[in-house]
């Protein structure tokens, strides 16, 4: 995500004596923008609104502080408490950055994210979003005040030497986007097709990690060597292709697979994942019939994908 790296880092260094505070979960993406310069960090909790009111009340009132958070965990699929953290920068005299590239096009009015769907994005002083994920083509953004898009404009580096991109790609994004401020079809039939495999997981025992509110439903293997055999047997028996995901993109002992539907597919392929997974779990002797509760917190056949 350059757009969060450009930002963060073009930020941190234009602000004397800055400090961010970064929730522990956040993208390497936000990581790597952060560390890439020599401001001070304070690492809170993931989504623990008490830790991070905590540590910024341990900074001086004029310090300037800015808070980096993201709306949905991609590997957890959990919301951050917007709302609040939004409240302690108020207090506490900070600016927000919040990262929205899971939402954007598939929660909010127009596909606008959390935030807009909780009517407060206008509090956030800079949303990151993405061309990619719901929008479907490739790219990123940010949004904030004139005074801020100027700044990045004038002093991101990453901003500045990069090539554009092509006027073809700028024009499905563009059409895409006007397409999804008009139309909540895809968004609907996204829930929809969410709940349906969320409940054939359920029924079949299929333990979903406890984390998952939203349309990312990652199923705990917590074993690397198990969780990229797993996928193995699921693609070469079932022709079913699921991205294992192992350590250091998550905690060793929380490996697992992450599974997202499309508002495309049909009840008939949902069906076929659940059995799939079922027979795989079945053939390793694992576990089942129970849901697991996160620890940190693309399926391909000729018919079918499932995609990240």
């Amino acid at each position: 995500m350059a757009s969060n790296d450009a930002t963060l880092q073009c930020l941190l260094r234009l602000f004397e004596n800055c400090i961010v505070f970064s929730d522990e979960l956040n993208h390497a993406s936000i990581i790597n923008g952060i560390c890439s310069t020599k401001v001070e960090r304070a690492i809170f909790r993931h989504n623990d609104t008490k830790n991070l009111e905590k540590l910024l009340a341990e900074q001086p009132y004029e310090r300037p502080r800015l808070i980096v958070f993201e709306s949905i965990y991609s590997m957890d699929g959990d919301i951050a408490p917007i709302k609040e953290i939004v409240g302690l920068a108020k207090k506490y005299n900070a600016l927000t950055f919040l990262d929205e590239v899971h939402a954007i096009g598939m929660y909010g009015p127009r596909g606008a994210g959390i935030a807009a769907d909780l009517g407060i994005a206008g509090s956030i002083d800079i949303i990151q979003g993405t061309m990619a994920k719901g929008i479907g083509i490739i790219g990123g953004y940010i949004t904030g005040s004139e005074p801020i898009i100027d700044t990045i404009r004038s002093f991101a580096s990453g901003f500045i030497f990069t090539t554009s991109l092509p006027p073809a790609i700028v024009a499905a994004c563009y059409a895409s986007v006007e397409y999804l401020k008009v139309s909540d079809t895809e968004r609907k039939k996204l829930h929809k097709k969410t709940k349906m495999l969320r409940d054939s997981f359920n029924k079949a025992g299929i333990p979903i990690m406890n984390s998952s509110e939203i349309h990312i439903l990652p199923v705990l293997i917590g074993d690397a060597i198990k969780c990229k055999a797993v996928a193995h047997q699921l693609l070469e028996k079932h022709n079913v292709y699921l991205q294992p995901i192992n350590s250091p993109t998550v905690p060793v002992g929380t490996e697992r697979l992450r599974v997202n539907i499309t508002p495309n597919h049909s009840e008939e392929q949902i069906i076929q994942l659940t059995n799939a997974l079922t027979e795989v779990f079945l053939s390793f002797d694992m576990p089942n019939r129970f849901q697991i509760t996160s620890q940190r917190q693309v399926s391909k056949s000729s018919a079918t994908q499932l995609i990240m």
